[in-house]
């Protein structure tokens, strides 16, 4: 084991989205993540060896509706520092593994819970996805243009941003709380639209002090200025403009070659001129010859690079930010540490394949409800 999480035990009750990408990082910091998969599966859709949310951790097989299924688990929490669940208010209690008991015989446990909703509120029961749940915080309405429907950013802001990420901190912080001198374990209930909110604090205090509309598409950051944002280029590729600051936006309006033909950038109500000035100049050349005249400089521009192009790029591929394992190329662990590197040590781990070898490192009798079939 390594990273900076070594030594800690986690169990993951298996689910979908956010609440295995928060083990997920957990494990590449180090963290022993054994995941409890349930016969049948439930997972992406997708081949289970390609399901990179699981790597770095390791499966077994509990039914948690056998006999003996609840009593298993409860034998892998007795050892745990963590456990992450991500079902519906009311389901893990019922299946035998809610807080209570769970605490019970761990006091100094951590119980994460991933939800939507929450734990409580009118739609805690309610099914839900990551567009509503950002859509009802009021972040999916900043999201496009002006006059169009709010675009929808993957589930990159709900589910990972507004749920993983939180859910993380969380279990962290608890963890250190659980570990001083007196410490208790507690449960930490992470719903998205906490989150989701909590990521858009500066635009709330920008909108009370008249910084900010309430409308996308009209503001400094949403696309609404002419020198931040993404233009055509002539073979259809994209160029990201970053050019807020003055000397930035100099620098930016020189190399692009239309400093002296273009409005003040302070004159709002020619805003709009602004950018067809700069979106005519940007169709001029292709997305390579873009980035050639910006190399090197402090313009704040950048190629938009897809999925497969990103880990190619110069300073990417230096810095490792994707790293290959098992024939998958993959972004690397982050963030990064001097003392207690993380590294993908191990594949996505398949349904119940290290059973016996959990049962011998945690001293704990686990049978594979497979065997008897």
């Amino acid at each position: 084991m390594n990273g900076p999480l070594a030594g800690v035990r986690v169990v993951e009750l298996a689910g979908i989205g956010p609440g295995p990408f928060a083990a997920m990082l957990l494990a590449d910091l180090g963290a022993d993540v054994v995941r409890i998969d349930r016969p049948g599966g439930a997972g992406l859709g997708i081949d289970p060896a390609y399901d990179l949310t699981n790597r770095n951790k390791r499966s077994v097989l509990i039914d948690l509706k056998a006999e003996d299924g609840p009593g298993q688990v409860l034998g892998l929490v007795e050892r745990a520092d963590v456990l992450i669940e991500g079902y519906r208010p009311g389901v893990a209690e019922r299946l035998g593994v809610g807080p209570d008991v769970c605490l019970a015989r761990n006091p100094r446990l951590v119980y994460g819970r991933m939800t939507g909703w929450g734990q409580d509120g009118p739609l805690a029961h309610r099914a839900g996805h990551d567009i509503g749940y950002i859509a009802l915080t009021g972040t999916l309405s900043m999201i496009g243009k002006d006059g169009e429907p709010p675009v929808v950013p993957a589930n990159l802001v709900g589910d990972y941003a507004g749920g993983s990420l939180y859910l993380v901190i969380g279990v962290l912080a608890a963890l250190q709380h659980a570990r001083t001198e007196g410490g208790t374990g507690q449960v930490v209930d992470a719903a998205i639209v906490d989150g989701a909110a909590h990521l858009a604090t500066m635009i709330h205090g920008m909108m009370a002090a008249g910084g900010w509309q309430d409308r996308r598409g009209a503001n400094l950051l949403d696309g609404g200025c002419p020198f931040y944002g993404a233009y055509e280029t002539a073979d259809g590729g994209y160029m990201a403009v970053g050019a807020l600051e003055q000397r930035f936006y100099d620098e930016f309006t020189d190399l692009l070659g239309i400093r002296d033909e273009i409005p003040a950038r302070k004159d709002f109500d020619r805003w709009d001129e602004l950018r067809e000035a700069i979106a005519a100049r940007f169709r001029t050349r292709t997305r390579a010859e873009w980035t050639a005249v910006f190399e090197g400089s402090d313009a704040c521009v950048a190629p938009v690079l897809s999925l497969r192009e990103a880990p190619a790029h110069p300073h990417i591929a230096a810095r490792g930010t994707f790293t290959d394992h098992g024939g998958i190329t993959q972004p690397a662990p982050a963030p990064r540490f001097s003392a207690t590197p993380g590294a993908v040590r191990r594949p996505p781990a398949m349904p119940g394949a290290h059973t016996a070898e959990v049962a011998r490192d945690w001293d704990v009798p686990l049978t594979d409800p497979q065997e008897d079939r």
